[in-house]
């Protein structure tokens, strides 16, 4: 994009920010009852700008050369390596994808801002938690997708086309299990019923990867943000991996049936991803096992790593994935760590990315670019990612 743009772009982005500031509590809070617009005026003309209605042409299909694929160990795009220079961009306001709330204007400036940086990846949460696009039954059974939650990931898929950033499309958190969460028995009904997962992948999971599976830059499912929690945390129910790993196995051999997306889980901890520590709960073996169908495997590896995982596995950039803990079958990212943790780590973004980018990572992905909490943002990401541009621009752009 031209830098004229860009700064354009930029303005307009301080412009909605100051908006959304002004009309928002927190970042939950999705009840608008009338759409935010922006006066925009130049010279003698006005554009009044409504933020919740995009002026843009659906258009997120491609013609497969910027599909990413899996060969061997790597990804790949048109045959040539791609290495994820990533981020995460987990929401706007939380539960963006069909809530009144819904903000084009901040992807597509967000987006444009990571493309100028030399970003190529964001995992977005198209699902936070609660009943908010995707809704069920009390008993856990799948009910309805509405039309909005569709219409707001059109546009989503559109603006990562423009941009040209890959997404990997989480469809659920541990925060759906939560108990604070309004609806979290019908979650827990649904993870612990093998008909009612049938249910979500077909009425869900299999439509989003039919619908999308023509936008190139749809990179990755992930099928759910740090199931350990669910798991382990007695808020998020204790339920066990029989149920869970149940849910990756049966919704990963739907996605491989009906589209070429790959498949990821975003494990929070290592040891749950890996059979050095407490068994491999997204492994071949284990998914088929519960499934029963060889199209249940996860296509590549998506650990989680921040410090305080330092005691018990140590530092997985200079290690690369095979010391860390995996089995070095499949490519690996590391799906999140903080953008800024130097306080407790004396390690910045940039030797992180550079010391995976040696190592054997397939990439990684700074939590947050947009400074959702206190973990850091663009002020560290961006000299990490351009960094690892200058290191590795033919696989970060393979298609320049």
């Amino acid at each position: 994009m031209k830098k004229h743009t860009i700064r354009a772009a930029a303005l307009l982005m301080a412009l909605v920010m100051a908006v959304s500031a002004a009309s928002c509590g927190s970042k939950a809070d999705t009840d608008n009852s009338s759409a935010t617009k922006i006066d925009n005026t130049s010279g003698s003309s006005s554009q009044v700008i409504d933020i919740y209605e995009p002026p843009m042409d659906i258009d997120y299909e491609g013609d497969g050369a910027a599909r990413v694929e899996v060969d061997g160990t790597k990804f790949t795009v048109s045959d040539k390596e791609l290495w994820i220079n990533g981020v995460n961009t987990p929401w706007d306001r939380w539960n963006d994808f069909g809530s009144s709330g819904f903000n084009y204007a901040f992807w597509d400036m967000h987006f444009a801002e990571l493309e100028e940086a030399g970003v190529n990846a964001s995992r977005v949460w198209i699902n936070c938690n609660d009943m908010v696009g995707v809704i069920l039954n009390d008993d856990g059974s799948f009910k309805e997708v509405t039309e909005k939650h569709w219409r707001d990931l059109d546009v989503l898929f559109t603006i990562a086309k423009k941009h040209h950033i890959y997404i990997m499309a989480t469809l659920l958190s541990f925060d759906h299990f939560k108990d604070q969460n309004n609806h979290y028995q019908n979650w827990r009904n649904m993870i612990q019923s093998s008909d009612n997962i049938d249910s979500f992948v077909e009425g869900y999971v299999v439509p989003f990867v039919q619908r999308y599976d023509s936008c190139d830059y749809l990179w990755s499912i992930d099928l759910m943000n740090e199931p350990d929690w669910v798991y382990e945390n007695a808020e998020c129910g204790n339920i066990g991996w029989e149920h869970i790993s149940n849910y990756f196995a049966r919704a990963a051999a739907g996605i491989h049936k009906n589209s070429d997306v790959l498949v990821t889980v975003g494990f929070g901890i290592i040891k749950y991803n890996s059979d050095m520590f407490e068994g491999n709960k997204g492994s071949d073996e284990f998914l088929q096992e519960l499934s029963g169908d060889t199209e249940s495997y996860l296509d590549f590896d998506s650990t989680h790593y921040y410090f305080w995982q330092f005691q018990y596995f140590k530092y997985p950039f200079k290690r690369g994935p095979v010391k860390f803990g995996l089995d070095g079958s499949k490519p690996a990212v590391i799906g999140e760590t903080a953008a800024d943790d130097y306080a407790e780590s004396g390690q910045t973004l940039e030797q992180k990315y550079e010391d995976a980018l040696g190592s054997g990572w397939n990439g990684v992905m700074a939590w947050t670019s947009n400074e959702v909490d206190n973990c850091g943002g663009m002020t560290q990401i961006t000299p990490a990612v351009k960094k690892a541009v200058e290191l590795a621009d033919d696989r970060i752009h393979p298609l320049k």
